[in-house]
């Protein structure tokens, strides 16, 4: 297998390069070797999706930090926890370890005389959260897509069937807390005797005592392992927004619901479209022949090429709407516009016969070279002189 090309030079940017030099430099190369530009050119469609590769990397600030100190290691699927967990700094809280706040806050609350209340340690919890990340085209975010993401989960375990007891045993209520989860515990003090709580040093405040724990998840119910989970992203989902897959996330214990799974969505930018909300820019080069006279011209679309009418008299700058092409609403049926901004392209190095004709078609117009510019402006302004 070929070695992989520097992701800075695939892109043909520095390493210190800004983020918005690298969005422009990977929409040059998206534009030079984008497959519907290229038909049936593999060269061109291996270009294409290394460009796609190297801006995924360096347009992610933490991939892009792995990527500068590691390498192609740094940003390996395989590499640490695979990157595919936790977005934004806020990853993979709670994972691994179950901290009873009953436990904490009851330590110092618990009850001088014994009258707090605790939560039942064998009622059902729901499962902890889980976060994701995932890099989509400019088409499949206006109009969604299904996509499979890898995510480390916790399952109840198939063989105690997350009761933590070995298969023909059961968990017995914990004789030291009679399956409270917490005991106690009196203190003589000057002022008198102070009864305060603690969790359970025998059941570590579960409440209950498995003597035969099971072989697989060695008494805690639940085994984790990566697993691949199949999720709908909705249509006009925009770059760097977060949607929630609901029980998708690691399973309860004691029979509670399974948490989410929040997803973070990247959105890789187009070649020619530029997204404003749902409506989407298209910058649209024309000839001054086309501008005045008008003409029919199929342009690029998100529901693919399509007939665009140029109407006569055309102006540089001027900008055309073209209604309901644009994005699909979030949740909702109705489309954003596209608008196309037309560039009026000024001809140059002109023949001799060209020039002449421009010459003839200047003075069939009436136009006087070095006459002043008319400026409505200071039309207008002289209409409150005097």
């Amino acid at each position: 297998m070929a070695e992989k090309r520097d992701f800075y030079e695939v892109l043909g940017v520095q390493k210190g390069a800004s983020e918005d030099e690298i969005k422009k430099a990977y929409r040059q190369k998206a534009k030079q070797y984008h497959p519907d530009l290229n038909p049936g050119d593999k060269e061109a469609e291996a270009k294409f999706k290394e460009a796609n590769e190297a801006y995924e990397v360096l347009s992610d600030a933490q991939k892009r930090a792995r990527y500068d100190q590691f390498g192609h290691a740094g940003v390996d699927p395989n590499y640490g926890a695979g990157g595919e967990g936790g977005f934004g700094g806020f990853g993979g809280f709670g994972q691994g370890v179950d901290i009873d706040l009953g436990d904490l806050f009851g330590s110092f609350f618990g009850g001088f005389g014994g009258g707090s209340r605790r939560a039942d340690p064998n009622g059902p919890r729901r499962g902890e959260d889980l976060e994701a990340r995932v890099t989509i085209s400019f088409e499949e975010a206006a109009k969604g897509c299904k996509r499979t993401v890898d995510v480390t989960r916790v399952d109840s375990c198939p063989d105690c069937r997350g009761s933590g007891a070995k298969a023909g045993t059961s968990a017995k209520t914990c004789p030291d807390c009679g399956g409270r989860g917490f005991v106690n515990v009196q203190q003589r003090t000057p002022f008198g005797v102070i009864s305060t709580q603690k969790s359970c040093p025998k059941c570590q405040g579960k409440g209950r005592v498995i003597e035969n724990p099971c072989p697989k998840c060695h008494g805690s119910g639940r085994v984790s392992a990566r697993t691949q989970v199949e999720i709908n992203i909705p249509a006009g989902i925009d770059n760097r927004q977060v949607f929630n897959v609901s029980g998708a996330g690691n399973a309860g214990i004691n029979g509670g619901a399974r948490g989410d799974l929040k997803v973070a969505v990247f959105v890789r930018p187009h070649a020619v479209f530029e997204r404003e909300g749902y409506n989407v820019w298209l910058e649209l080069h024309v000839s001054f022949t086309q501008a005045a006279l008008g003409d029919t011209l199929r342009i690029p679309t998100l529901d693919g090429e399509v007939n665009f009418d140029l109407p006569a008299g055309t102006q540089s700058g001027e900008v055309l709407c073209m209604r309901g092409r644009g994005v699909q609403v979030l949740n909702s049926k109705s489309r954003g516009d596209q608008l196309v901004r037309i560039i009026v392209d000024t001809p140059r190095n002109l023949t001799q016969k060209q020039r002449d004709l421009l010459a003839e078609l200047e003075k069939e117009l009436g136009v006087k070279r070095g006459a002043p510019v008319g400026n409505k402006k200071s039309n207008f302004f002289d209409k409150f002189k005097n």
